[in-house]
């Protein structure tokens, strides 16, 4: 109990020093960015930021514009921005000084140890060196027949729920794109087998894995103090405060990193094992073994000068870091996919009809021929180049992206130009903005891919069409309906899912091409509905997407509790009818 006192006196101190830190800096510069009162004295607008927070989000960018001043813990005031000349600036032009928070890659560097999502400067720039060529389109190529049978595996998983007679079934599709997330990842990232599509395995790895995500989420508002934490108090300290402080969610966090941090041992040694065989054999010459993502990097980061060579503790990161990325978002982004589908039937039965007419095309099958096409597996450049499968998942993950919030601090001063002008406090428009160092910033993913200014007034609409031409064509200039044909500096199709610059998202090219795998497999054998069944009432249940750190689809009352991940939907084997 003296340790739990100490860490009280410590918080309260930090406390204390933030408060008297604040009353006597100097005004801030962005205290003349409009934006929403503080509604808290700890938590400020946080709560309504990252806690179910999209409307809120979208209506602070709606009312203020591109760069909104809003207050974090204890009254700090922070920028959110979503205006695309600042995230040009933020993300690309000057990304040396907008660092990822030190609360950000602290948290990560404890959780998943030292891998690109934990490391900045000289650091970063090495393992992005190695592993850059590593998601190169060749290998891209190489991972997608990895990727086809534990698709098909899937569909013949929901094939077996099917009652015989063609009629459709209640299925809850949200753990099956978990747990096919994780098999892709696993097999296609690691050259490893989790099992996750086999219901009678019980590996603690994958519980831990899917564990994470909400883990992490009930310990948000503890994250601010993880700096703190670290530089104040060794390991054997800190392991102290997590047995002693009454949150049992930091016990059952530690727990799941110890049972990531083993797996990714024992994963590793045995990669390392298979490198060694393979290069006595030729095996990974003759491109039966090593095309996973972790085989290729071993290769590279052995084939690099001594000084370039990632460390044993950098290559568990990167694995950790793999899983997790791979896993969590893919399967939500799937998630959103089949729920949109299910809306939009018009969509997914124009998308069906596109599928099936490159099959028969790829395969040179007869249209007489109704059961042949669907076994067919296209190749990474057909399957990548069809344009409206194309147009579906580049609009979902811009309408529903993943991850709406990404955190940025600022270490020198400098000014923020905007591309279209803000309101400050006192009415004056102005796009530019003084900021100081140590300013936080929030890039809202969200705001952004919601801009009207950029993607016109039915940005927040779900229109794939806005991707191809009149030719079904995929046009990358016909994408934004601003005057001036403004783009946000995205890694992917000019809009920020996955950010841009030196600290996008590495794996984008592997997620597109599993997403687009999962839905040409799946749409091509079933069709997809919002659930039917009806209570005593006649109400049918009803899918809501809690938006927080990350998006999880949850039923609401009565049928769900409105908090526990499911996403049940009506599936069927499709029929003559079911094309254009």
């Amino acid at each position: 109990m003296a340790l739990v006192s100490q860490v009280l006196v410590i918080f309260f101190a930090f406390i204390v020093w933030k408060v008297l830190k604040k009353l006597t800096a100097e005004k801030n510069p962005i205290a003349n960015i409009a934006g929403p009162e503080k509604e808290h004295w700890l938590k400020g607008n946080y709560h309504r930021i990252f806690q179910d927070g999209l409307e809120y989000n979208l209506n602070l960018a709606e009312k203020y514009g591109g760069a909104v001043k809003i207050y974090g813990l204890l009254g700090d005031p922070q920028l959110i921005v979503s205006d695309p000349k600042a995230l040009h600036h933020i993300v690309v032009k000057e990304q040396n000084i907008y660092e990822e928070t030190d609360m950000f890659i602290m948290g990560n560097k404890l959780i998943f140890g030292e891998g690109l999502i934990a490391t900045l400067g000289e650091q970063h720039r090495k393992q992005r060196k190695i592993l850059n060529p590593v998601f190169s389109m060749a290998n891209m190529r190489d991972l997608l027949p990895v990727i086809q049978p534990i698709s098909n595996r899937l569909c013949a998983i929901f094939e077996s729920q099917l009652p015989p007679d063609g009629g459709s079934k209640e299925v809850d599709v949200m753990p099956w794109m978990s747990r096919g997330a994780l098999e892709y990842i696993g097999q296609a990232g690691l050259g490893h087998s989790f099992n996750a599509l086999d219901i009678d395995a019980r590996d603690v790895y994958t519980q831990a894995v899917k564990n994470l995500g909400p883990t992490t989420l009930r310990l948000i508002l503890f994250r601010p103090f993880i700096p703190a934490v670290v530089r104040n108090f060794s390991l054997y300290w800190r392991n102290k405060i997590i047995d002693w402080a009454p949150i049992p969610a930091l016990r059952d966090l530690q727990k799941i990193v110890e049972i990531m941090d083993k797996a990714s041992k024992d994963i590793l040694t045995e990669k390392r094992a298979d490198l060694v065989r393979g290069k006595k054999t030729g095996l990974f010459r003759a491109g039966t073994k090593g095309k996973d993502i972790m085989s290729v990097m071993l290769e590279a980061n052995a084939a690099s000068h001594e000084s370039e060579k990632l460390t044993e503790a950098e290559m568990l990161g990167q694995m950790n870091t793999f899983i997790f990325a791979g896993f969590e978002n893919t399967a939500t982004a799937l998630s959103r996919v089949f729920h949109t589908l299910a809306v939009h039937k018009d969509a997914q039965v124009r998308l069906r009809t596109e599928l099936r007419k490159a099959k028969r095309e790829y395969a040179n099958i007869a249209e007489a021929d109704t059961e042949r096409w669907k076994q067919v597996e296209l190749p990474y450049d057909v399957l990548m180049g069809l344009p409206y499968l194309d147009a579906v998942v580049r609009e979902t993950l811009r309408v529903y992206p993943p991850s709406s919030l990404f955190g940025r601090t600022l270490r020198k001063d400098t000014t923020l130009p905007l591309q279209y002008p803000i309101r400050t406090v006192t009415g004056k428009e102005t796009t530019l903005l003084p900021l100081r160092a140590n300013t936080n910033i929030i890039i809202s993913i969200i705001a952004s891919n919601h801009n009207k200014k950029v993607w016109g007034e039915d940005a927040s609409e779900w229109r794939p069409e806005r991707w191809v031409t009149s030719n079904q064509e995929f046009d990358v200039n016909n994408l934004s309906d601003s005057k001036d044909n403004v783009k946000y500096p995205g890694v992917y199709s000019t809009i920020m899912t996955f950010l841009g610059g030196n600290r996008a998202c590495i794996g984008f090219k592997f997620a597109e091409m599993e997403i687009k795998q999962v839905i040409a497999t799946l749409i091509s054998h079933f069709d997809f509905s919002l659930p039917s069944a009806l209570d005593g009432h006649g109400v049918k249940k009803e899918i809501y997407w809690k938006i927080s750190a990350l998006q999880v689809p949850v039923v609401r009352h009565p049928f769900g509790d409105g908090k526990t991940p499911s996403m049940p939907l009506d599936i069927r084997v499709i029929c003559d009818d079911d094309f254009v």
